[in-house]
């Protein structure tokens, strides 16, 4: 995947006209990745290079030209989520509680109360790297 030319391609209206648009097609586990990155984005103390990596994965996401079209049913959006899970696999130490509160909020709105259900299973690949043990003055936590 380019990720520039498709960091290229996102905006945050773009996102969210996508997102709202095709949530029910594109599925929960789809929408819910989605949102982990958006507000992975959002967070200030998120380095440079792992922004880059969200833009990348949500541009491609936006992109109706990619990998499997989107309007290809029923598989449309598989490389969508297959970029979303990677670039969250590398991400994963930035999701927190207050991240997934916030993207399971959005969803319970769009799905409805058993959005749970329907995320249940859903794991975020994530290594627990040094960072999350140490605070920002190096002392352990």
């Amino acid at each position: 995947m380019d990720q520039k030319k498709f960091a290229k391609k996102y905006s945050e209206s773009a996102f969210w006209s996508k997102v709202k648009l095709f949530a029910k097609k594109a599925g929960a586990r789809v929408i819910y990745a989605a949102l982990l990155l958006y507000y992975v984005l959002q967070k200030e103390d998120v380095p440079k290079w792992a922004k880059g990596v969200v833009l990348g994965a949500l541009g491609y996401f936006i992109s109706p030209l990619d990998l499997i079209p989107d309007f290809a049913a029923p598989i449309g959006y598989t490389d969508d989520l297959a970029t979303l899970l990677a670039a969250l696999g590398a991400l994963g130490m930035f999701v927190d509680i207050r991240t997934m509160e916030k993207a399971k909020g959005v969803m319970t709105q769009w799905f409805g109360e058993n959005i749970e259900k329907e995320l249940e299973g859903f794991k975020i690949p994530f290594k627990p790297s040094f960072s999350n043990s140490v605070n920002k003055t190096g002392n352990s936590q």
